[in-house]
């Protein structure tokens, strides 16, 4: 039950073949398969309520509504925001790496994986906690500076180096298995690469971006994986080079509706949406009838005994209550995907 085990056909049955009206029938084949095995990740949210502030709401059943509701509807929209983020990871959990540090403010890669309020610790490029720089809550964000600010003690350098891994509390190797993990050269979901549908289409240091390179990966995706891409996927930065690239051609790139009434730019039938956590100089190519996101339940409260959501905690006057969701996402075919890498943005 805390497993998911997907059995994948490796290459097709042998047993086809052409003869004479009265030769020998094809030897018989079989079908070959792998099997794809990985455990659910565990992810998890609490919120606390003091007693004060319940009390000082109770005589005004509205107001008590209204706090209640807010800190549940906030937490469930940080689950998922971490969710989404998820995705386009590799399951370590890493959602950045330290540049540098001055006191409490420190530099990252990308602060789109950052909110204020996020709880962060770090680890060593070794994935080693690092023991004064963990459970650090994010005071601010500067996007325009791509860094953030932390609470409690000033750090430095010599605590955390630069090269160092961020990641959310209590998360390392513990996030779902995203997009990054399909592109690694590890094995995944229990298997080796050792064959055809375990390898995923990849260009590196792409550069500058044109029709001819997509036109490329779909066509080699297609070809390896006798599947057709649905769905690119792009940073907001790369999108607008898609969107450039046309301009500078007087070419018009239309736009199509996709599921939810959302609007995307339309390549060759084939949607192009932008995403906030999309890696940065990344276009992916996607099956996404290869994905599957197998799950025991979707977010929901934990409940005691007696059916309450809300408990006291143990000696203080606060009560909590926890949202758990038990998933993982697996893709049944990595070689029906692809990826563009070190796209040039605008």
């Amino acid at each position: 039950g805390k497993d998911v085990k997907k059995a994948v056909r490796v290459g097709i049955n042998g047993g086809i073949g052409a003869g004479s009206e009265t030769g020998d029938l094809p030897k018989s084949g079989e079908n070959r398969y792998k099997t794809f095995t990985s455990t659910l990740k565990n992810l998890y949210g609490t919120i606390e309520i003091s007693d004060k502030a319940i009390r000082a709401s109770a005589s005004d059943e509205g107001a008590f509504v209204n706090l209640l509701n807010d800190e549940m509807q906030g937490l469930i929209k940080s689950a998922s925001f971490n969710f989404g983020r998820m995705l386009f990871g590799d399951g370590s959990g890493i959602i950045s790496k330290v540049k540098d540090i001055n006191a409490n403010t420190v530099k990252v890669e990308k602060t789109s994986f950052f909110v204020e309020g996020m709880v962060i610790s770090f680890c060593t490029a070794n994935q080693d906690p690092i023991e004064g720089a963990l459970n650090r809550k994010i005071v601010a964000v500067n996007s325009q500076e791509q860094t953030i600010v932390v609470d409690g003690s000033p750090m430095s350098t010599e605590l955390v180096p630069v090269g160092s891994g961020i990641y959310v509390q209590g998360s390392l190797g513990a996030e779902i298995t995203g997009l990054e993990a399909i592109f690694s050269d590890n094995a995944i979901y229990g298997q080796e690469r050792d064959c055809r549908v375990m390898k995923p289409y990849i260009r590196e240091d792409v550069g500058e971006l044109n029709e001819s390179l997509m036109h490329l990966a779909i066509d080699e995706i297609e070809e390896a994986s006798g599947s057709k891409v649905d769905l690119i996927l792009c940073t907001p930065g790369v999108k607008r080079a898609l969107v450039q690239y046309y301009e500078a051609r007087k070419m018009f790139l239309p736009s199509k509706e996709i599921n939810g009434g959302y609007k995307a730019l339309d390549f060759c039938g084939i949607p192009v949406v932008a995403d906030r956590f999309c890696p940065k100089h990344t276009m992916y190519f996607l099956n996404t009838e290869s994905f599957k996101l197998h799950q025991l339940c979707d977010w929901q409260w934990l409940e005691g005994e007696d059916g309450k959501i809300l408990k006291q905690v143990p000696g203080k006057p606060v009560y909590t209550a926890t949202l758990v969701k038990y998933a993982e996402l697996m893709c049944e075919n990595p070689c029906a995907q692809g990826k563009l890498a070190g796209v040039d943005e605008y």
